[in-house]
């Protein structure tokens, strides 16, 4: 006998997204979290809001979770401090601002809205960069919000719709018709979720998710300090390196006045523990940048673990040979923004709907037939 219709497993961001709208299209959902909901890496997380050009298939994600977001923001709480403060790809050289206008074209061909800034333009927007910066492109509908509260709300949202949490109890396996908990019980349903980010290969093996840790450092209060979040044009050369640690200059205003500081990455590092090396690297690089934000007092460094899949998109939809286990993980750096599209895409694929964009590209299947 079926218990429940959909058990999302992991109440992150992602996971919460999934059961609000397994929730919102009518199916009876639970969700299995053994932590804290919102903890993990959406805790960790930067919490932006942000379309990525980095292919066809992340803007189409990313664009369209940010759609969602933005039309959601009139009903999230204050607590989630969303702020929709524009992101700008910010150009050292003429050679970046090369590439910024190949960006302004690729968002500009797709109808985003977008803004070229000269030099001139770029110091007025944010003073604390250094001199001398050649430009940069401004994305004004991109935004922030606090993670773990944005994912507690989301999971409020599913359970005010009927949604069960389980809370304090680990997925040990998934069936074809349920998930078995830690302690030997069996909860019954008719689809099991994988939504468990950086450790969904722990309950499916066969897909091929690696953890990836990054750092990150918040300021006490400075208001006025940084208006937009800030991103070198090498982010993206950053993110695509997975053979060595690298970092780069990305910091990111909160409501608060506090200044969010990053970002690094490293494969093969799964200690928890502050790696001074890289969080001494990483503050380098924004002083580069923004020379001033040496002299603001970090108030408190952690780490997170990323779940990176090998070509940088994350996997939403059936579980390759399983019919009724699905798989919602992947996001890397990104499943802040993707949470809202994925669990679209996800309950449009389980309920056989027509999806704003395509699902191809996400399906599991490419992970699986490429690696194992």
């Amino acid at each position: 006998m079926v218990g429940f219709d959909a058990v999302i497993v992991g109440a992150g961001i992602v996971g919460s997204a999934c059961a609000t709208e397994c929730a919102r299209a009518g199916l009876r959902v639970a969700v299995i979290e053994a932590d804290i909901p919102g903890g993990g890496a959406t805790a960790a997380g930067m919490g932006h809001i942000v379309a990525m050009d980095d292919s066809e298939a992340q803007f189409a994600l990313t664009r369209s979770s940010r759609e969602l977001w933005n039309a959601l923001a009139n009903s999230l709480p204050d607590d989630v401090e969303y702020v929709r403060c524009g992101t700008i790809w910010v150009a050292a050289d003429e050679d970046e601002m090369n590439e910024v206008r190949r960006k302004q074209s690729f968002y500009q061909a797709r109808g985003a809205r977008v803004e070229l800034l000269d030099a001139r333009s770029l110091a007025e927007a944010e003073p604390n960069l250094r001199a001398g910066l050649a430009g940069g492109l401004l994305v004004p509908d991109d935004g922030v919000i606090y993670p773990p509260c944005a994912a507690r709300f989301l999971l409020k949202e599913a359970m005010r719709r009927g949604a069960t949490l389980l809370g304090g109890k680990r997925a040990a396996k998934l069936h074809e018709d349920g998930v078995t908990l830690e302690d030997g019980s069996f909860v019954a349903c008719g689809a099991a979720v994988n939504a468990c980010g950086a450790m969904a290969s722990k309950l499916t093996p066969e897909c091929s998710i690696q953890p990836r840790k990054g750092h990150l450092l918040i300021t006490d209060r400075y208001p006025g300090f940084l208006q937009h979040q800030l991103v070198e044009l090498g982010y993206l050369k950053s993110a695509h390196s997975v053979t060595s640690d690298s970092v780069a200059f990305n910091v990111q205003p909160r409501r608060t006045g506090q200044v969010l500081i990053g970002s690094s990455r490293q494969y093969g590092n799964e200690e928890a523990a502050v790696d001074q090396r890289i969080l001494g690297a990483m503050l380098r690089r924004a002083g580069e940048y923004m020379p001033g934000i040496g002299q603001l007092s970090g108030i408190r460094v952690w780490t997170g673990f990323r779940a990176a899949t090998p070509d940088k998109l994350p996997l939403i939809g059936r579980c390759p040979g399983r019919k009724n286990v699905w798989l919602a993980a992947g996001h890397e750096g990104l499943g802040i923004t993707t949470s809202l599209g994925t669990a679209r895409l996800l309950v449009d694929q389980m309920l056989g709907r027509a999806s704003g964009i395509s699902p191809e590209p996400y399906l599991p299947e490419r992970a699986f037939v490429a690696h194992g």
